[in-house]
């Protein structure tokens, strides 16, 4: 083990805490200082030694570009409310409900071309003949309205003031600033002036050792309403990455119109829980493929300066889906995520074709933590043992803070904890970089988005608690550090590929009914529904969560009822009696789930098929049942909400499914808050107390051997493995 006390950790700097960032360097073995947004970068700072990252902005902080090129400025594709007709004239405010310090109406195109009013009663398309826009007004007026149906106005805006720099500002309670323009840098004169600002940049700049992309063109659907609240936001929404010089582009490459409606997608803002269409998949497919040829061009540019290229994994990031084939084309050095928790960390930790990952941990130092009263310290603790999981499952190579370090600074206890963090990572990579960690068994989480939204399928806005989702992401998270190989798949790849499913042992599908996540209409094709029982019947695990394979066909709603051996009442079956109710808690699966299974949400009216075995049903409504198929197995759970108990719960589970119940007394631990991680392959595995109170546990070998352990609180202890050597 390495005793190194420095090093693999970048730090916030700014103006006014020179002095004591390079304490803070020393306390933490800090060997990197980056700028952050609202910062500047002290000079002295450049003489320490330290690699620096420059934070580089794309599309902003050049107002003197932006508005002297006001065509050029980005554009985004909104809709307005829903509104009634009560007579044949309607007026619809199109920025009602929107900040107009964010977003201005864009008439400088064709309106009549590039907007669409829609009869959202009949899903039709309003001529164009039948209403104009009345700028004054900000109203379009629709002529001969069907009285008493809905209509809706799709159109397109200005981005006039930066959302990320809009939410930094309302965060920080900024005052006595200039509102930041997104410009966009696909088109054509802003494109020339975008390679000359960024040699420029790298020119001026020879002290910095980094260019810290955040991140290169197009920002995530994010909007805010007349009071800056958060109005709308999808982590993955492409609304923003649009405008007629761009979408001339696409209709060229794909040979039809493209329609706003791609976007908005029947009143909801084409977003990552809808059902994508083929149109929506060929834009994501176009803008990733311009986006990356770009960006490449930035990185080209930094790499000419000798200097590394790194992309911040969170902001205008949209087209750089790290995980798609185009990707690989950039030649980015490096990828910076924000943790939020295991999931968040696999999001950039696995992507490949970069030299390093680094995470940026949280909490972030801004105010909404560090005041007086906030409690950073327990912030950080739950952030660093959620994200510990996944970093012993696919290693990061740095870790980092953001934001104002003089915030900090005023938490001593805080930035003692983080002095022990960064030490415990270091210690970290020295035992696991490089090394291959022993996977249980082969596991593939399966919707509509594949590996394009890996570890991603089930967040709205990276890692933010939301009520209708937790009970589905608590599944991602707690595989996020388990010890199975996890691949995403999508149900086009099962059409492609026939024999795919044979590559793993369990499928797990999550979500509600006609979601992306769950794929809806995708289940009534014959193709995978037979793929996929098939895949069971000749011996997989097939583990079902929430509303699996559900879509109302042909007399079910569960399209795998025989498989997992549930059904989801809609008064449909009121008729059939129901006469299996029996719980059998006693069942491999919860032999360490003493007490209550936390749920979460659950799902209301299931109920279990004849042949079915149920574990746990609360009022006669089936939480978790079991059933054979063949020579395979079906689980059923109504929602899994993250925990270490659940965890073991899942990981139970995928055994049981997968007819591997005597593997369990390999690389285990009986405490579920203690997990074991082992690296065969490298001789060596650790034992890890995932909470911060001591523990006792019997370790289980990978040769069925066993010893007792005492972990005290968050502890970490390291073995080789020698075959009959006992510890």
């Amino acid at each position: 083990m390495s005793e190194k006390n420095t090093g693999r950790v970048t730090i916030p700097t700014n103006l006014d805490v020179v002095p004591e960032t390079i304490e803070l360097m020393k306390r933490w073995g800090a060997d990197a200082i980056r700028d952050c947004d609202g910062t500047e970068f002290p000079e002295e700072l450049t003489k320490t030694g330290a690699k620096i990252y420059a934070t580089y902005y794309t599309t902003r902080k050049d107002n003197e570009w932006a508005k002297a090129n006001p065509d050029e400025v980005q554009q985004c594709y909104i809709m307005s409310g829903f509104y009634t007709a009560v007579e044949s004239e309607l007026q619809i405010p199109l920025m009602k409900g929107i900040s107009e310090e964010l977003m201005q109406v864009n008439t400088r195109d064709d309106i009549k071309r590039w907007w669409e009013v829609i009869d959202r009663s009949t899903g039709q398309v309003v001529s164009t003949a039948q209403w104009e826009y009345n700028g004054e007004s900000g109203c379009v007026c629709i002529h001969e309205a069907e009285p008493f149906h809905e209509y809706t106005v799709s159109f397109l805006a200005y981005i006039i003031w930066d959302p990320v720099h809009m939410y930094n500002a309302v965060t920080n309670d900024w005052k006595d600033f200039e509102h930041q323009i997104t410009f966009d840098v696909r088109q054509p004169k802003t494109h020339k002036y975008s390679m000359e600002r960024l040699r420029k940049f790298c020119a001026e700049h020879p002290y910095v050792n980094v260019i810290r992309y955040t991140t290169f063109f197009h920002q995530f659907t994010l909007m805010f309403d007349e009071l800056k609240r958060e109005k709308y936001v999808d982590w993955f929404g492409y609304s923003a990455s649009v405008s007629p010089y761009v979408l001339e582009q696409f209709e060229k490459e794909v040979g039809y119109p493209f329609r706003p409606e791609y976007i908005i997608d029947q009143g909801y803002m084409n977003n990552t829980y809808r059902i994508p269409s083929k149109e929506f998949k060929d834009f994501q497919a176009f803008q990733r493929r311009e986006v990356a040829k770009l960006a490449k061009e930035m990185v080209d540019i930094v790499h000419e300066y000798g200097k590394e290229a790194m992309m911040f994994m969170g902001d205008h990031w949209i087209g750089m889906e790290p995980f798609m084939d185009e990707f690989a084309s950039i030649g980015l050095d490096a990828v910076v995520g924000s943790v939020g928790n295991g999931a968040t960390l696999r999001l950039f930790s696995d992507i490949k074709n970069v030299k390093y990952t680094e995470g940026r941990f949280l909490p972030y130092f801004f105010p909404d933590t560090f005041h007086e009263g906030g409690d950073p310290v327990k912030e950080a603790k739950v952030n660093w043992v959620t994200a510990r999981r996944a970093i012993l499952r696919s290693p990061i190579q740095r870790i980092g803070y953001g934001g104002y370090l003089k915030l900090a600074l005023e938490f001593p206890d805080f930035v003692q904890y983080i002095k022990e963090v960064c030490q415990e990572f270091r210690t970290l990579y020295d035992n696991i970089q490089g090394v291959t960690p022993y996977c249980v068994k082969r596991v593939a989480v399966l919707n509509c988005w594949g590996k394009m939204r890996s570890w991603g399928n089930h967040m709205v806005h990276h890692a933010i608690y939301y009520k209708q989702n937790y009970s589905y992401f608590g599944i991602i998270e707690a595989l996020s550090g388990a010890p199975f190989d996890v691949s995403f798949i999508s149900f086009d790849d099962i059409k492609a590929d026939k024999d795919l499913l044979k590559k793993f042992d369990v499928v797990i599908n999550v979500g509600d009914a006609d979601t992306a996540q769950s794929g809806g209409e995708n289940w009534i094709d014959e193709t995978i529904i037979t793929a996929v029982r098939e895949f069971v019947y000749n011996g997989g695990g097939f583990i079902g969560v929430g509303e699996p394979a559900a879509h109302q066909w042909q007399g079910r709603f569960i399209q795998l009822d025989d498989v997992l051996g549930v059904e989801e009442e809609h008064g449909f079956n009121l008729n059939t009696d129901k006469y299996n109710w029996e719980e059998h808690r006693d069942h491999f699966i919860l032999k360490d789930a003493e007490g209550e299974v936390d749920f979460g949400e659950g799902k209301k009216n299931i109920y279990a098929l004849p042949e079915t075995e149920i574990l746990i049903q609360k009022d006669q409504e089936v939480q978790m049942a079991v059933k054979t198929f063949g020579k395979g197995r079906g689980v059923y759970i109504s929602g899994l909400p993250y925990s270490f108990k659940n965890s073991r719960v899942l990981y139970r589970a995928v055994l049981w499914s997968a007819s591997a119940e005597e593997e369990l007394h390999c690389w285990y631990s009986t405490n579920y808050n203690v997990e074991v991680h082992a690296y065969v392959k490298n001789g060596k595995y650790c034992v890890v107390n995932n909470t911060y109170e001591p523990q006792d546990t019997v370790v289980y070998r990978g040769d069925g051997s066993s010893f007792r352990l005492h972990l005290e609180a968050n502890e970490i202890k390291w073995y080789q493995i020698i075959t009959g050597n006992p510890e």
